[in-house]
């Protein structure tokens, strides 16, 4: 059996919010922003606007990872994506950036930017699996620990 069936990426909805947050929680390299931020990812009339993503089902409450990321045009920028372990390294992590790098693309982006510490192996790798290039590094750019940010992106084509 297929560990992703009955699997559909779509829109994040303010009643996921619950499951989302203890995803993060869960998960030290995911963000611990407080719940208001997390809202603002789902606002329409935020500044800037966001594309909210999470990998849900096949009960439609069940969640097992999301993705966001705020839309500058010709720029988009990957705050976060994360998935939940029973799902990692099954290709989710991967239809989640697919789905959100086309809804970017359709909304004028031309390029997805990411910032990852330089010492988190696993998300480098899935980066550069995914065809995205280091285009610099930001010294000293992370706290607690303290530690470089390394830059990538992904022309979205």
């Amino acid at each position: 059996m297929n560990p992703l069936e009955g699997v559909a990426i779509r829109r994040m909805a303010a009643a996921d919010l619950d499951r989302v947050l203890a995803i993060a929680e869960s998960l030290p390299q995911a963000p611990h922003w407080p719940q208001s931020d997390w809202l603002k990812a789902l606002d329409s009339e935020s500044a800037p606007p966001r594309v909210a993503l999470v990998a849900a089902g096949p009960q439609p409450s069940l969640i097992h990872g999301f993705a966001i990321a705020s839309l500058l045009p010709p720029q988009a920028e990957l705050e976060t994506i994360a998935v939940v372990p029973e799902r990692q390294r099954l290709g989710l992590g991967e239809r989640l950036l697919q789905a959100l790098a086309a809804e970017l693309k359709a909304a004028g982006a031309h390029e997805l930017v990411l910032e990852v510490r330089a010492s988190n192996r696993p998300a480098l790798a899935f980066y550069r699996t995914l065809g995205f290039a280091q285009t610099g590094l930001r010294a000293g750019y992370y706290a607690d620990p303290k530690e470089d940010a390394v830059l990538m992106s992904l022309a979205l084509g």
